[in-house]
């Protein structure tokens, strides 16, 4: 009797061990289709180690990873449920592919994912959306820029244009917050005569577009939109005008975007006082994130621009490469596939630094620039000025004699002409560093000019230094 009792109270538990499970695999299921993955994920995780074959387990915990942003916990997963045919595993693994810029296997496995929807007579248009998607990125792995970078640095999204060093003649930035939570971002560029701006603005829609204003007397016109390339996109932001006038870089949302924002450039187009279709920037610049803010200062050869791949919640890089003067790629065939991934997502940044030189030069301009935009902003002098060995003077007021003072004024007018003049020398001269045989050869006199006007203005400064310092002394 002891016996019976046992068996009998041995299999009423484990019916309600079955209960219970089949109670508990029933919510994770409904936590799964209400996109509550965090709360179903250690479910299906314990199912799947106690029946690691069964499709569907595989397929619900690989999901729930791959949902709470742990991909490559969840892609093996995956990749067992789509071997044994579960339907929606192909699009996940096409996801997880797509993300690991693995394209031809993103496509492969989506069109799995299609073909067994419309055999089962459902809805493919979300699937051929992303299909769009994919074949863009596999057409822009093939054209990867070969840029050179030349560091990075992690830093607070909220105030991540401090990390731009540009130099005056490249104009200004400025970044303006509408909301308590430092999310809705708006970006002002200023040029470097002051007489024109661009922002970002959102419409009636809600929708942000790009504008421009410009300066008359001592305030901004109300802003224009621009037109040519407001209507096709979404989220329009981040402008930046380069300094020929012409050529404008900005990020948006979009169709043509890999991820959330892309970066984008287009020219003006003077004649119907309009903008160009905007080209894709493509890769490195952006990824399957959001990508945005990139500037040029054409006068130290350096760009930026800033990202939030592969960064925690509140941070992004920020990117210093070196401009190109013309877009050169890299060779797509000759080049091993996993290091053209690692180049486009620029995970490494050291492979793409294969000359050495002109990375020593940029980062000694970004050294320069850097150490200048700090004194800017922590001035302890307003200069420094040295009269004879007793005397220094670091303010006009210290000046005895007004002509004296005047002619330094003049002087430190002159510096700063030579300073942008050295600034642009340096510029040509890497670009001539970089340039073919027959570009360089044009180069030559526009080089040799500079530097003769920088000769001459160096000996005017001095001679204006010794006339000021006897004038002084007298």
């Amino acid at each position: 009797m002891t016996r019976l009792k046992t068996k009998i109270a041995a299999l009423v538990l484990s019916m309600i061990a079955a209960g219970a499970g089949a109670q508990t695999l029933s919510q994770a299921q409904r936590w799964f289709t209400q996109g509550e993955f965090e709360k179903a994920k250690p479910v299906f995780k314990k199912l799947v180690k106690q029946s690691p074959s069964n499709a569907s387990y595989n397929f619900w915990y690989g999901a729930c990873c791959y949902e709470t942003g742990e991909m490559m916990e969840g892609l093996p997963y995956l990749e067992k449920s789509a071997a044994r045919k579960v339907i929606n595993a192909y699009l996940y693994v096409s996801k997880a592919y797509y993300d690991m810029y693995r394209y031809d296997d993103a496509i492969k496995n989506l069109e799995e994912h299609i073909y067994w929807l419309e055999k089962k007579k459902r809805d493919t248009s979300e699937a051929e959306e992303l299909m769009t998607k994919y074949r863009k990125g596999a057409r822009l792995i093939r054209s990867v820029e070969n840029i050179t970078v030349v560091d990075s640095f992690v830093v607070d999204k909220k105030n991540f244009l401090e990390a731009y060093k540009l130099g005056t003649q490249s104009g200004t930035l400025e970044m303006t917050v509408n909301n308590a939570e430092n999310e809705d971002v708006c970006i002002e560029f200023v040029n470097e005569m002051d007489d024109k701006k661009l922002l970002s603005a959102k419409d009636d829609n809600g929708n942000k577009k790009l504008y421009s204003s410009v300066k008359l007397i001592d305030k901004w016109s109300k802003p224009q939109r621009l037109r040519g390339i407001n209507d096709d996109m979404s989220e329009l932001n981040y402008p930046f005008l380069d300094s020929d006038g012409t050529t404008l870089y900005f990020a948006a949302k979009g169709e043509e975007s890999l991820g959330g924002y892309d970066i984008y450039v287009t020219r003006a187009d003077s004649e119907e006082n309009s903008y160009f279709r905007p080209d894709n920037m493509g890769y490195p610049f952006n990824s399957v994130y959001n990508d945005y803010m990139l500037a040029i200062d054409d006068y130290n050869n350096l760009g930026w621009f800033a990202s939030d791949r592969y960064q925690p919640e509140g941070k992004v890089c920020v990117y210093v490469f070196i401009p190109n003067e013309t877009k050169t790629t890299y060779n797509y065939d000759a080049t091993d596939a996993g290091k053209m991934i690692s180049l486009a997502k620029l995970d490494n940044i050291a492979i793409t630094q294969t000359d050495k030189e002109s990375v020593i030069r940029a980062k000694q301009r970004l050294a320069k620039v850097t150490y200048t935009s700090k004194n800017k902003k922590n001035p302890k002098t307003e200069f420094e000025f040295i009269v004879n060995d007793n005397r220094t003077y670091t303010s006009l007021n210290d000046f005895r004699n007004k002509e004296a003072k005047k002619l330094f004024q003049e002087m430190t007018k002159k510096k700063s002409d030579l300073k942008e003049l050295e600034n642009e020398l340096e510029g040509l001269r890497e670009k001539y560093y970089r340039a073919a045989n027959n570009v360089k050869k044009s180069m030559t006199p526009g080089i040799l000019d500079k530097e003769q006007r920088v000769e001459n203005l160096r000996a005017e400064i001095d001679k204006m230094t010794v006339r000021i310092r006897n004038m002084e002394l007298k």
